[in-house]
C-alpha cells in the first residue's frame, strides 16, 4: 500500500499545481489526509461495497480503495476537474475496485452499498436524506465531521470515535 500512497501523493501534488482541487501543498499534508481517511478502521474493515459522496481529491474514498483492494468503492464527484483527477489516479494506480460517477448524488440511479462515507459535504441531516436511495437495512453511514457533529446529529443515534478535532460518526439506523 505504501508504494501506491506515494504515487497518489505525486499525482495529486502535480495535478493540484494546475487545477487547484485541494488545499494540499506538500506530501506531509496529503499523508495527514490519508491518515484521517483510514483512522476509523473499525468502521471500514470487512466492507464489500462503499460509496463516497463528494470524493473531491480522493479523501476518504480513493484512499480507502487503495487500502482495501477487496472492497468495491464508488466515488461520486460532480465537479469535473476533481472527477478528472479521480479518473487519472484510478488509471495510474491501476485500481480495479473503483468506479467513478461524475454527477450529483441527486442525479444518480439507486444502487445499494454496505457503507456510505462522506467528508466535508453538507450537514449530517441533509446528507442522510440525500443518501436514502443507496441504503438497505445493512447499509451504514460514516461521516467525517468536525466540531459541530453533535449539533448536526441531534435526535440521531450514532457511534463516534474522535481523533483530535475530527469526529468519525457512524450513524445507527433503526431497522
Amino acid at each position: 500500500m505504501v508504494g501506491r500512497i506515494d504515487i497518489f501523493c505525486e499525482i495529486l501534488l502535480e495535478y493540484n499545481k494546475v487545477h487547484n482541487i485541494s488545499g494540499v501543498k506538500s506530501k506531509e499534508d496529503i499523508l495527514r489526509y490519508v491518515e484521517d481517511s483510514l483512522y476509523p478502521k473499525k468502521f471500514l474493515r470487512g466492507r464489500k461495497s462503499i460509496l463516497d459522496i463528494g470524493s473531491g481529491a480522493g479523501f476518504p474514498g480513493l484512499v480507502i480503495a487503495i487500502a482495501y483492494p477487496e472492497t468495491k468503492v464508488t466515488l461520486l464527484e460532480p465537479i469535473k476537474k476533481k472527477s478528472a483527477f479521480l479518473h487519472l489516479a484510478k488509471s495510474k494506480l491501476k485500481l480495479k475496485n473503483v468506479t467513478i460517477l461524475s454527477k450529483r448524488v441527486e442525479e444518480c440511479e439507486p444502487f445499494f452499498v454496505d457503507l456510505i462515507v462522506s467528508r466535508a459535504v453538507s450537514n449530517a441531516r441533509l446528507l442522510i436524506e440525500l443518501s436514502k436511495k443507496f441504503i438497505t437495512t445493512q447499509t451504514e453511514l460514516l461521516l467525517y465531521k468536525g466540531s459541530s457533529a453533535e449539533k448536526e446529529l441531534n435526535n440521531i443515534k450514532y457511534d463516534m470515535i474522535q481523533n483530535g478535532n475530527r469526529k468519525y460518526v457512524l450513524v445507527i439506523r433503526d431497522s
